[in-house]
């Protein structure tokens, strides 16, 4: 049983001309947020290196231009890759995005070496004391950078990876035929100019290696324009699952742009639910929601509550949402919510500030007492592609039937 949420594919093209309007001024306000974020930590890491080694104009002026030509090549990227110069735009992606990543790592690391500086000068004074001063301003930068490139270097290559994690949810309504039913998670794979072929691959052979009966993908399959991308829903396209593939969308999927996206995803083989729900062969429900994003660029609106009111009672209810936001007037009404979004942070200490959004735990949570949360870290990467202590994952979840006697 499907209950529309869009009557067809018409009713997309209606929107279409509001959607475009609200997504040019939601993507305007996260650039001007971001470029004056990203503009600052140049700034920052500019004092420094002035400060280590001081410049001459002409090496000065290099500088600056090198830095706001960082500064504005994730804008360039974009632009390269929706007119079409993806030879172009991919060298250039990987070069931004390291370089984003490794500018962060500096940027911390240099902020815990002024606090104590500054701490020790300042108990120096408190106490009468002459405080030795155990960094210079060049043996500061030196430090900084070497740790930002050597971590740099092995969080890349740890971000590249694939582990699996595998959890067990108890439950007594699957159908007495049923013993267990494994799902697997893939979540913020991000597939586009960096997370490519090769890292798809090896998702790819996790997700058959295990035999799931169904895959799902809960949100941020896409990154950015798709055009270019057939080979990649190809190979999703031939993975067969005994139950098949459901999705649903995630912000991502609007930034990119819905339409190409949902083609993307159904040309892979995914049923994608927006805000439907979905017979699964008489084992369950599966209920799925559109990402916010959607609505705050005049895409419709979602009523959560009234879907799950319509399941059949008795049956188990899996919750697909891009977003860990546990609503309160759902509760009660699914057994297992699966969510992702945050890639716990992707670089520590990032994580802190994904908490203060969304205050869940990554892994699985008990919500009531029989109805459970699963927040994924994430199988890819967005923007930097390097993680640390956040190891990208495929999700085994095992739903064991305990009404069954062994």
């Amino acid at each position: 049983m499907r209950l529309p949420y869009f009557a067809d594919s018409k009713s997309i093209d209606n929107h279409q001309s509001l959607t475009d309007v609200g997504l040019n001024l939601l993507m305007s306000l996260f650039f001007l947020t971001f470029l004056s974020l990203y503009g600052g930590m140049h700034y920052y890491a500019y004092r420094k290196v002035s400060a280590a080694f001081p410049l001459s104009f002409p090496a000065a002026c290099s500088l600056v231009v090198c830095m706001l030509m960082m500064i504005l090549a994730p804008l360039l990227v974009r632009f390269l890759e929706r007119e079409g110069f993806g030879t172009v735009a991919v060298p250039l992606a990987f070069a931004a995005y390291l370089w984003m990543g490794f500018l962060f790592l500096f940027f911390i690391i240099m902020l815990v070496i002024d606090l104590c500086r500054v701490l020790a000068r300042y108990g120096g004074h408190l106490f009468h004391q002459d405080v030795l001063v155990f960094f210079t301003d060049q043996q500061a930068f030196l430090v900084a950078c070497t740790v930002s490139l050597g971590v740099s270097l092995y969080w890349y290559h740890e971000a590249k990876a694939v582990r699996l994690e595998k959890v067990v949810v108890p439950t007594t309504k699957l159908p007495p035929s049923i013993k267990s039913f494994r799902i697997v998670q893939v979540s913020d794979l991000h597939l586009g100019l960096i997370v490519h072929e090769q890292k798809l691959k090896k998702v790819i052979s996790e997700i058959e290696m295990v035999q799931p009966d169904l895959l799902v993908s809960t949100g941020d399959l896409v990154d950015g324009q798709t055009d270019g991308m057939t080979d990649l829903s190809a190979a999703l396209g031939k993975v067969h699952i005994p139950y098949g593939k459901i999705a649903v969308t995630g912000n991502h999927e609007f930034y990119a742009g819905i339409k190409k996206s949902l083609s993307f995803m159904k040309r892979a083989g995914f049923t994608v639910l927006q805000g439907e729900m979905h017979d699964l062969g008489g084992v369950m429900t599966v209920v799925g929601v559109d990402d916010p994003a959607g609505t705050r660029v005049g895409y419709g609106n979602i009523n959560e509550e009234a879907i799950l009111g319509k399941v059949p009672q008795g049956r188990f209810v899996l919750l697909l949402k891009h977003r860990p936001v546990l609503a309160k007037q759902s509760l009660g009404l699914f057994d297992l919510q699966l969510s992702g979004h945050i890639h716990k942070g992707q670089i520590f200490p990032f994580e802190i500030i994904t908490h203060l959004f969304y205050p869940v735990k990554t892994g699985l949570s008990r919500i009531m007492d029989a109805s459970y949360l699963y927040v994924s870290r994430g199988t890819g990467t967005w923007g930097p592609p390097i993680r640390f202590l956040a190891p990208p994952e495929v999700t085994v979840i095992d739903l064991v039937n305990r009404s069954v006697k062994e």
